[in-house]
Formats: structure tokens, sequence, C-alpha cells
């Protein structure tokens, strides 16, 4: 972070009100959207809702900052925990009771197939998974966010190219691509919950997960911050909706992908 502190990260924004509202709108759309077309009910879609909204909104973007926002001040990042669970489980709880799903209703008694599979293929399809994440991390940490001079200063980098970039990356952080392996599991993780819940079908499904993804994620992007300058924050926001909107599309499409086989085909129910 170097060349900036509290101080430099510019003015308070005189539309921070508005734009506040307008997090606010789109993190109830998604969450509104997920909840109405959910098979699930009561307090199995209240848990469900709880751990989606906290997992997106606070979870991964948060162990993100305990790695690379490292000049955070003493106990910030366990209070954004905190306040993230203060925030999502009356967010969610209300969320349902006001969209009329807090009654058990007979779809939670339905048998719902959605995402058993083999073993086997949820050991390659979380490969495929994985390597995407990995991919898209990368190539678009380095094509849309590094371009950005002033946010290469932020981060005491500079461009020396993708290849010698990743050469870098894997010299000096060895530890980073496996920790963006265990991040694209976590994004499965929260992923599954979602796909089983919807009664819609693939398309639908990986719709949902690809804005849930991008949108819930990236949303509190667009209000400004003291940590980071205006121009580093709207480049992690153009690099990480558009990143996650594919990872999710790819994410909610391959998981309810039927295999080939025609034996195994009675084992999904994407309806």
């Amino acid at each position: 972070m170097v060349g900036f502190d509290k101080a430099q990260a510019g003015p308070p924004d005189s539309s921070a009100a508005i734009k506040l509202v307008a997090v606010c709108f789109l993190e109830a759309a998604m969450m509104a959207n997920l909840i109405l077309r959910s098979r699930w009910s009561a307090w199995r879609l209240i848990l469900a809702a709880m751990f989606v909204f906290y997992g997106v909104t606070t979870f991964m973007p948060q162990i993100e900052s305990a790695v690379f926002l490292t000049r955070l001040p003493p106990g910030t990042l366990p209070r954004l925990f905190l306040m993230g669970a203060l925030i999502g489980i009356p967010f969610s709880l209300l969320a349902v009771l006001i969209l009329g799903k807090a009654r058990t209703g007979a779809a939670d008694a339905e048998r719902n197939t959605r995402l058993q599979m083999p073993a086997s293929e949820w050991g390659w399809k979380l490969a495929v998974i994985v390597i995407a994440y990995v991919v898209l991390y990368f190539t678009f940490g380095y094509f849309v966010a590094w371009q950005n001079p002033v946010l290469r200063e932020y981060y005491g980098g500079v461009d020396n190219g993708f290849v010698s970039q990743m050469g870098s990356v894997l010299r000096d952080t060895p530890w980073l691509v496996p920790f963006q392996i265990l991040r694209a599991l976590c994004w499965v993780a929260i992923a599954v919950p979602v796909v089983r819940m919807l009664r819609g079908g693939c398309l639908e499904s990986a719709l949902t997960v690809a804005l849930l993804f991008s949108v819930l994620m990236n949303a509190q992007l667009l209000l400004p911050n003291p940590y980071m300058p205006d121009t580093v924050r709207m480049s992690h926001l153009i690099e990480t909706a558009s990143s996650n909107f594919l990872f999710g599309m790819l994410v909610g499409w391959l998981l309810l992908q039927r295999q080939a086989s025609p034996g195994l085909v009675a084992a999904y129910d994407v309806s």
C-alpha cells in the first residue's frame, strides 16, 4: 500500500447516502430472488439464506482482506466479520418472514435429487471449477485491475508483463495459488445450497449463482472507504464483478450437467 494512507483516501463522497441505498437495494434484490425462487421454506430456508448472505458478503471478501489489506487498524478485521453476522442473521430472518416463506411448504417434503452424483463426477467437476477460478482470478487481476497504475502503486508493484507477473507470484508468494484454490472450494460450498434450493432449470440456476457471486459480493465496492482510493476500488469492482459473474455461471451450469451415461440420468433433477 505504498503512497496512500487513511488521510489520502479522499474526502467523503457527497453521494454516499445514495450509493448506500443502491447497495442495500441490490443486495435485497439478490436475496429476494433467491428466497422467492426457492423450493425450501421455514427454518431450512432461513439458515440457507444466512449461510449464503454471510458467505458472499462477509466471509469471502474478508478472508482476502486479511491477506492483502495488511495495514488495517488492529481489531478491524474481527469486527468486520462480526458486523457481517450482526447484519446477515436478522436480515435473512426478516427477509424470509416478509416474503411469506416462513411456513413449511409442500415442496419441502418433495424428494430433491439435485447434485446427487458419483464421487468421481464430483472430483472432475471440482477440478474444472478450481482450474477455471485460478485462471479467471489471475487473468482478470492482471488484464483488468493491474493495468491501473494507481492500483499498482497502491500495492507497491510494477507491470513487467503477464508471464513475468505470474513468475513473481509463484516465486515470491507461492501460497497464493493454494489460497485461491481454497477460495474456489469455498465458492462451491456456497453455491451448493443455492443450486439445491432453486426451482428453475440449469440456466436459471447458473444465472442466480452468477448474480449472487458478482452483484451480492461486489455491491459494497460501490461505497467509498477510508482504506482504498476510489480508482483502486472501482478497478477491483470491474475486475471482480466480471470474473465472478463468469465463474458463477460456470459453477451453476457445471454442477447441474448430467453425465452422459444413461444409467445416471435418473439421479438428477434439474426441474
